[in-house]
Parts: C-alpha cells; structure tokens; sequence
C-alpha cells in the first residue's frame, strides 16, 4: 500500500458516517456536561444560592434598581422564571420590590443593603468558580472556548 492509499484511508476513517449519531459526540449533550460539571463546582462554592439567583444579585449589583423584566432579558431568564428568582431573593431580604412612580403596574427590584453585602462578598468567589471551570484549558484556549460560545449564545 503505498503513503497516498494510507493517506486516503486515515481521512476516510476520520469522515463520520452521516447514518451514524453517537450521542457524547453531539454540542447538546457536551454542553449539558459542561454545564453539570459547573453548576456542581458553583454549589461547592456558593451553597445557599442558586446560579441563577446570583446571576440576578450580580446583574442587580452592575446594574442598579431596574424592572424585573429589563432584569429577565440582562440574564436571558424568561418573565415566570425570573418572578421565581426575584420572589425567593425577596423572600431572604437580598432583594426588594416598589412600583414605578409612573407606570404603576412596572415592578423594580433593587438591591438590599443585605444583598449588596452578598454579592460583593461572593463575586470573588465566582471569580474562582469561573477559573475552575476553565482549569482543564490552557489559558489561550479558555479565551478561545468562551470566544466560541459566546458565538452560540
């Protein structure tokens, strides 16, 4: 067999099969596992908060009083789900709700001085959440890896 036909054959054995769906090859199902493997390393860290509620403490903390549905759309949470989130935070004290003076039937949700407390002390902590996340990759290839996922968001 000369090097071309050993050539020829490494690529047809690297082509994939268009019939053949190998599920732990499939972006849904890394995804998920990358996803899993984070939120289990977020709990390890952060155990009394949910990912998404420190996701609501910390856009709330970047952001300011703001709607609850503005504060939906910044953490790509639908309007039940953050209802959900902002009630459990309320519920706490980390969060608290008032009415737009104009448009009465808008709810804003600000930061408690109890909350801003939280948050502040636990964006280090995500900050080492994040890095161990990413801890497998090199440090090029996480700003490649979190390039190419922002793509896909």
């Amino acid at each position: 067999m000369s090097a071309e036909d050993v050539k020829l054959k490494l690529v047809e054995a690297e082509e994939p099969d268009e019939n053949d769906y190998r599920l732990q090859e499939q972006v849904g199902f890394i995804l998920r596992k990358a996803h899993q493997r984070h939120v289990s390393i977020f709990a390890a860290h952060i155990a009394d908060l949910t990912p998404p509620q420190f996701a609501a403490l910390a856009k709330l903390h970047d952001v300011g009083e703001t709607s609850q549905n503005q504060l939906g759309s910044l953490i790509a949470m639908d309007a039940a789900t953050v209802k959900g989130v902002i009630d459990r935070l309320k519920a706490r004290g980390l969060v608290e709700l008032s009415k737009h003076e104009v448009d009465k039937r808008r709810l804003l949700v600000s930061l408690t001085a109890e909350g801003r407390n939280a948050v502040e002390r636990l964006i280090p902590i995500a900050r080492d959440i994040t890095q161990e996340t990413l801890a497998p990759l090199s440090a090029k290839e996480a700003a490649i890896f979190m390039k190419l996922l922002a793509k896909l968001a």
